[in-house]
């Protein structure tokens, strides 16, 4: 049986600036619910929109010399330029502008009025002009507005009220039969706690105002901006003008809203249909707000960030992962640019990114890419149908955070099933060569599973990445069920390509490290191998090297004897040695022996470049514990800046070999002495 239509909505924005970070988290997190609901096979219809009957508009439009209309054409492109960059796939775009809009605006007011729930009478009190909201007394914080921190006006003029009150106890009734009405559920009982109160009528016109949609009844007063708005989701799937397309639409299927909006959207807008004899929307889920370093965004307060800014600095797809990931939906969360860039060099370059360049190199080298099944698959395809599950269970609840966070926990599982596998040592062994095929499949196979889940998140990255993977199908029209389940027969060919986010390197050079920051390296220092920080040969027998535990002190030093070359202790203890673990690894062009590495080193991420690559495959080195010397002085190398050395050592002539640990291995950034 096919599921019903799903008709997805999020608030409509005032037209009256251009949306920040906050704003588009809203539009982000609901672009990935309609994409998932069209991987599921779900016929969608997703609307946005504008706000443009605000005073706020009004006045804006009249600051730049223009008439409110031209002023709102002009905001209604930039809103759709930003909504493009960011792939939100809205399917209709509407503004309380548009001559559909006033006609449902007026049917819904007279049929409300008709049944004789409007009444004409004097309101008295505060109104917050940047919300355009009446604020009861109660709800002021120090007799300012909560979310704006600014007085309301006092006004007193005749309106038309709307009998609100008369609707509790039916609200508290849907409530009780409804309780997936309203999420989450700390959004729920803020509202019963509302409605159990009482309700008050409230005022659904403005008297004397130049902008708005007139009351037909009264065409010296507009239908309040609020009032006026709600109608907006009953307006575009043809409320007053097209049945047929209402019949097939509405009820709404889910209105995704900021928590600050949820009173609007929960109590007065389901009145309002009540009162008309409309069907309730099935769900209203109520987000929490993205702080910046934890103030609101807000354009008034001045903590707004530009989500251009974000894209331009790093793209759109790892600005859409940040959201959903890091932010628990329903609940607030937190965005600054330093986070930003540290998730996207974990996530991004060093997991998803550095897997798909991985398993391509590797597929490449050993099998010439084409990857096919040699036998039975391994524990990749068990982890794959979990997180299918546990993927499904998050996104039919609206927990996209969980969602995206199985997906990353199959990511790395596929990075430790190579870690255990040993893909560099099989290929090495004629005899294992069916095995190697399985293994490469297996982790072709998982990042292919993982592209199709992650379709609704990253759309552009995970449409590549299932181009790299051998995915032959049209993204567009993989399914759900179908194409995320596990495939175990099939031969694919696998793909290289560029960088899919490069690595992000710190601006500045590392912070000085705990004893004696080092402005050059140490004098004639006892060399832990070269091939760490040049491309120069092993070092000689006899070389010092750091002992394999960390909990070993080093031996000794005599005085040096003045000319003798030997370094004294204090010199000795300049060198900074530190525990740290690679993170990802690749081969410098045009050189048999470097390798670049990024090692996390406990408190940040750095880039060394290491003459490793005659004895370590890259892939072979990601994962690995290595010792470094944290404070060399940077260097450049074949046009790449390196920020340390790596330990290792070995014969004349021979290949180097790293400095271990026991296992388990310290953590990174631990010292070593």
């Amino acid at each position: 049986m096919a599921s019903p239509p799903f008709f997805l909505t999020t608030a409509i924005d005032y037209a009256n600036g251009k949306p920040h970070l906050g704003t588009a988290y809203e539009k982000i997190t609901a672009d990935v619910i309609a994409r998932y609901k069209r991987l599921c096979g779900i016929e969608t219809h997703f609307l946005m929109g504008l706000d443009e009957h605000s005073l706020n508009v009004y006045r804006k439009a009249r600051e730049q010399g223009l008439d409110p209309l031209v002023y709102c054409d002009q905001m209604a492109a930039i809103f759709r330029d930003v909504w493009g960059r960011l792939d939100i796939s809205f399917d209709d775009f509407i503004r309380t502008t548009e001559p559909r809009h006033r006609i449902a605006v007026q049917a819904m007011t007279e049929k409300i009025r008709a049944n004789g729930d409007l009444y004409e009478g004097l309101y008295e009190g505060w109104y917050c002009e940047s919300c355009e909201a009446f604020k009861p007394e109660k709800d002021l914080v120090d007799g300012l507005c909560p979310i704006h921190r600014t007085k309301p006006a006092w006004i007193s003029e005749t309106n038309h009220f709307f009998r609100l009150s008369a609707y509790r106890d039916r609200l508290l009734a849907h409530f009780a039969t409804h309780p997936e009405f309203l999420q989450p559920d700390v959004r729920r009982n803020e509202i019963l706690r509302l409605l159990e109160a009482g309700l008050e009528d409230i005022s659904i016109s403005r008297a004397g105002q130049p902008w708005g949609i007139p009351v037909p009844y009264d065409p010296k007063s507009v239908v309040y901006v609020w009032f006026d708005a709600l109608i907006n989701y009953i307006t575009a799937v043809g409320y007053g003008a097209d049945p047929d397309r209402l019949a097939k639409w509405w009820p709404a299927s889910l209105h995704v809203v900021g928590k600050d909006i949820t009173r609007f959207h929960a109590v007065v807008w389901p009145a309002m249909l009540m009162a008309c004899g409309e069907a309730l929307p099935r769900q209203v889920f109520g987000h929490g707000w993205v702080h910046f370093k934890g103030e609101k965004m807000s354009k008034s307060l001045g903590t707004a960030v530009d989500p251009l800014e974000a894209v331009e600095r790093l793209g759109a797809d790892p600005l859409r992962l940040y959201l959903v990931k890091e932010v628990v939906y329903g609940a607030d969360g937190d965005f600054s640019w330093e986070r930003f860039e540290e998730r996207y060099n974990a996530d991004l370059a060093n997991n998803l990114g550095n897997l798909v360049s991985r398993i391509a190199s590797m597929a490449e080298r050993y099998v010439g890419g084409r990857v096919a099944p040699t036998g039975e698959p391994g524990p990749l395809a068990a982890a794959a149908a979990e997180t299918l599950a546990v993927y499904r269970t998050a996104m039919d609840t609206y927990a996209l955070h969980d969602g995206a966070n199985a997906v990353y926990r199959l990511l790395g599982a596929a990075n430790e099933y190579i870690e255990q596998t040993r893909p560099w040592a099989l290929a090495k062994d004629p005899e294992a060569a069916g095995r190697l095929g399985q293994v490469l499949f297996d982790v072709a196979e998982t990042v292919r599973v993982a592209a199709v889940l992650l379709l609704p998140v990253m759309p552009a990255s995970a449409r590549e990445i299932l181009r790299r993977v051998g995915e032959p199908a049209d993204p567009a029209t993989l399914r759900l069920d179908r194409d995320a389940a596990w495939r175990a027969s099939g031969e694919r060919t696998v793909v290289k390509g560029e960088a899919l986010w490069p690595r992000l390197e710190a601006a500045s050079a590392p912070a000085p490290p705990e004893r004696g920051a080092m402005s050059d390296s140490p004098t004639t220092p006892p060399a832990p191998s070269p091939a760490a920080a040049s491309p120069a040969p092993s070092p000689s027998p006899g070389v010092a090297a750091p002992p394999a535990s960390a909990s070993q002190a080093p031996a000794a030093v005599a005085p040096a004897a003045a000319g003798d070359g030997r370094i004294t202790f204090d010199d000795l203890m300049k060198v900074d040695l530190r525990v740290a673990k690679v993170l990802a690894a690749e081969r410098v062009p045009k050189s048999s022996k470097l390798l670049k590495l990024s090692v996390d080193v406990g408190t940040e991420t750095r880039t060394i470049v290491a003459g490793l690559g005659e004895a370590y495959e890259p892939e072979a080195m990601v994962g690995r514990t290595i010792a470094i010397v944290a404070n060399l002085a940077p260097r450049k190398m074949m046009g790449i800046e390196s920020n340390g050395m790596v330990l290792a050592g070995g014969p004349d002539g021979a290949k180097p070999e790293l400095v271990t640990f026991a296992d388990p291995p310290p953590p990174p950034g631990s010292r070593i002495r």
